[in-house]
């Protein structure tokens, strides 16, 4: 099973492809910058197409997308909330099951607390995934890694509580 973890963002969204066979195994990772556009068309253009390009070159079998989290700035609430929808729409128009995580659950997974910080998160990806330091991994497709991984790994050891998450079936949307 290969999976895309996507962690939008408001400038910068991350993506990150994890496979499982026996062992998880790294694919790919990168982010897609789109803070000179900041708002806009164009900037939620640019994620989508970015996306579906991703999508149609690794092939993966699933999406998993960070669950928004609602801060004080209720303006970035809305940036943030287009670009889940670009990833979410790259998901129905490749026909992707689609799972939302929460970042503490993320974190819970990844590192074993729910407030691990982004270095604690970025070297347990590197760990569980066996990879090396020489590798450039931006805070952002880290953190898209550890979507994908917490999904296979919730995945392969589902919990009670995961019946309520279950996969998003897109219908056939034509582009």
């Amino acid at each position: 099973m290969r999976v895309i973890g996507v962690d939008p963002g408001n400038s910068v969204t991350g993506f990150g492809l994890v496979e499982r066979s026996q062992s998880l195994s790294y694919v790919a990772s990168g982010t897609i910058r789109s803070g000179a556009l900041k708002r806009g068309p164009e900037r939620l253009a640019l994620i989508y197409a970015k996306l579906l390009a991703v999508i149609d070159q690794h092939q993966p079998d699933a999406m998993s997308l960070e669950r928004s989290f609602v801060a004080a700035n209720v303006q970035s609430a809305f940036t943030l909330g287009e670009a889940r929808a670009m990833a979410m729409l790259a998901a129905a128009h490749r026909g992707l099951a689609l799972f939302e995580y929460a970042a503490t659950d993320v974190k819970l997974t990844i590192a074993g607390h729910g407030r691990a910080d982004k270095a604690q998160v970025k070297t347990m990806v590197r760990r569980t995934l066996g990879v090396d330091d020489g590798l450039e991994l931006a805070d952002d497709a880290a953190d898209a890694l550890a979507l994908a991984i917490c999904h296979l790994f919730r995945a392969r050891f589902p919990r009670a509580e995961a019946r309520s998450r279950r996969p998003l079936v897109p219908a056939q949307v034509r582009p």
